[in-house]
């Protein structure tokens, strides 16, 4: 098993088949450690927010979910996609209203994405010191900050140089 990609890696064209391999061969590893169950419609579904380096919305998941031969019920993408987010497997990105897998599952980490505003790739980097900022100030006011993502929408490298 191949460690995680460099976060550029999401803004560059490349063969996703590796990604999402790698991806669920990580995510059946610490799925098996934790004891959880990772059921065909959740494997199918983190298998979904491989298949690319966007962020996919409830209903395009459950569209595919559908072709792939699961129910039409949208509580069935969301049952799915609120294990994975829940067990650190997919994030939510909030600014799109959209899930993307994680890119390193398993791992206690805090993540930045960025988001690509026209072509829509998302790369999710690691954290420190912004996350160390607000886990101060959270402090400070008795708080304990339990997620710190952030979130930045611009152009990817590809897009900006096409512009």
């Amino acid at each position: 098993m191949s460690a995680p990609a460099h976060p550029g890696h999401a803004f560059t064209s490349h063969d996703h088949s590796h990604c999402r391999r790698d991806g669920l061969a990580r995510a059946d590893q610490v799925a098996r450690a934790r004891g959880l169950r990772m059921t065909p419609v959740r494997r199918c579904t983190l298998e979904i927010l491989l298949q690319e380096h966007r962020a996919l919305g409830a209903y395009e998941v459950l569209d595919r979910l559908v072709a792939a031969g699961f129910g039409r019920q949208p509580p069935v993408a969301y049952r799915a996609l609120d294990f994975l987010v829940e067990n650190g497997f997919a994030h939510r990105v909030q600014a799109l209203n959209a899930f993307i897998a994680c890119a390193h599952p398993g791992e206690d980490h805090q993540a930045v994405f960025l988001i690509c505003r026209t072509c829509s790739a998302i790369a999710e980097a690691p954290i420190d010191a912004p996350r160390a900022a607000v886990e101060k100030t959270a402090n400070a006011l008795g708080f304990v900050a339990e997620r710190v993502n952030i979130e930045a929408t611009g152009l990817c490298p590809k897009c900006r140089d096409a512009a």
